[in-house]
């Protein structure tokens, strides 16, 4: 299957969208061979249904599909995803009378549900193709698509091929792409560089941690995305049980969303200036292993007492956001597979975020529903500082209690980010249990869609 559109001239059939009140309508137009063909299918408009019906001649006419209930567009999304798994192999031109925003939410998902992880594995799938409408983007559907898939590849990869020089690798390739600049601070000198909590975390692996710093733009608002890139965690001597381990490839998620957003700005030339950061370290064990209850002095100059090796996605965060806010961006967007409470407040669909400025908030809350792109705001609650605070240093990585655990590492991580006073942070899943229309199994970006439809509002372009 293919991630793009079929040529606007090629040979089609047509593709209608109906709804279960439209379905009537539309029979009623049609002669009595399709009329009887589409009823004693059992075709009833269903979210996703779809029917391919016959000419006189037995030939392939046209096909439906279903746009549902009111209550099933709630409950999913991207019925033309859903169909396309369905149909015939067949390339087929859309009728429909959908809004704009709803139109372009069905087109891209028509185009992710081509996307196929099959880097190991060969596959072949059923040639469906659509033309995209006049009335939409094509090149910029496209673009976000591509943004998506190379966020689920980064995450789909297994961590043998997805360690911190493959992560920087990922990088080099999407900025040569772009020709966007590319620095790295690795090993050693992420001492001498002063990036104290990247290193502790990734010393004690075989392959060094790494600081990557990607810039592109030369006008406009600053913007800083960055993403954690623990491309793998053991837990550190807090050794996770094997039954939590066992997706910790996709603890880079963070890094590959941003990475995915930054293609979708670059590639539609975003009137910005844009920075990714990414700490890439691999969290493991060996003689080298930063312990619990050892003290950390970070980018910043504060002390944090570790008493959860497992706790260490905020840290490399924690020295890559000291660096992005000593260049006073217009907006700092950090973006981390962070937290088992996240998922336990929202699971694994909604995107939980936090944000500094209500406005900002307002603009991601009304852009993810126009792309349908779910998140859901979390508050930075105050009264919970003192959660964070040890008293034997300045913060505490992994407070007692167990309460609040998404809410208190957002806590830690805005100290990092004091003199930008637009910070949001992403505490993402990154994952996708079960298959659903345009997500398969595996890895998957959350939020790049909303952010990248709010960035007008957020940076006020």
């Amino acid at each position: 299957m293919s991630l793009k559109f079929a040529k606007p001239d090629a040979p089609s059939l047509p593709l209608t969208l109906v709804s279960g009140d439209g379905l009537k309508k539309w029979l009623a137009d049609q002669p009595g061979h399709v009329q009887n063909w589409v009823r004693a299918s059992g075709f009833t408009a269903g979210f996703g249904a779809s029917v391919t019906y016959p000419s006189e001649a037995g030939e392939s006419a046209g096909a439906l599909v279903g746009y549902g209930t009111q209550t099933a567009r709630l409950r999913s999304r991207f019925a033309l995803a859903r169909a396309r798994m369905s149909l015939s192999e067949q390339t087929f031109h859309l009728v429909t009378d959908l809004d704009e925003d709803a139109l372009n939410v069905e087109l891209l998902g028509w185009l992710l549900a081509g996307y196929t992880f099959d880097r190991y594995k060969s596959q072949s799938g059923a040639k469906t193709d659509l033309i995209c409408p006049d009335s939409a983007n094509a090149t910029e559907l496209e673009a976000i698509a591509a943004g998506e898939a190379l966020t689920r590849d980064l995450i789909n990869t297994p961590a043998s091929d997805m360690g911190p020089p493959d992560l920087e690798e990922a990088v080099r390739s999407l900025a040569k792409s772009h020709a966007a600049d590319v620095t790295v601070i690795e090993g050693d000198d992420l001492l001498a560089q002063n990036f104290p909590m990247i290193h502790a975390v990734g010393r004690a692996a075989s392959r060094t941690p790494r600081l990557i710093d990607m810039r592109w733009g030369k006008a406009g608002p600053k913007l800083t995305l960055v993403g954690k890139g623990v491309c793998f965690d053991t837990g550190g001597l807090n050794l996770k049980p094997g039954s939590s381990m066992g997706l910790m490839k996709k603890d880079m998620g963070g890094a590959a969303t941003v990475l995915g957003l930054a293609h979708m700005i670059m590639s539609l030339n975003v009137p910005l200036q844009l920075r990714v950061l990414v700490p890439a370290v691999e969290n493991s064990v060996s003689a080298d292993a930063f312990r619990p209850q050892d003290i950390l002095t970070s980018r910043k100059g504060l002390t944090v007492e570790i008493n959860n090796t497992d706790a260490e996605g905020r840290l490399v965060l924690a020295d890559a956001l000291a660096l992005a806010d000593e260049d006073t961006p217009n907006a700092i967007i950090s973006m981390a597979t962070l937290t088992g409470a996240a998922r336990v407040a929202v699971g694994p669909d909604l995107a939980p975020y936090y944000a500094q400025s209500d406005a900002s908030a307002a603009a991601l809350e009304t852009a993810a529903k126009q792309v349908q792109d779910p998140v859901w705001r979390m508050p930075f609650w105050d009264p919970y500082e003192e959660m964070i605070e040890p008293g034997i240093a300045d913060l505490d990585n992994a407070p007692k209690g167990g309460f609040a655990g998404s809410i208190t590492a957002a806590l830690f991580l805005r100290r990092f980010a004091t003199e930008t006073p637009n910070y949001i942070h992403f505490d993402i899943y990154g994952w996708q249990p079960s298959s659903a229309p345009a997500r398969p199994k595996g890895g998957v970006g959350q939020a790049s869609r909303a952010l990248l439809a709010a960035l007008p509002k957020l940076l006020d372009l």
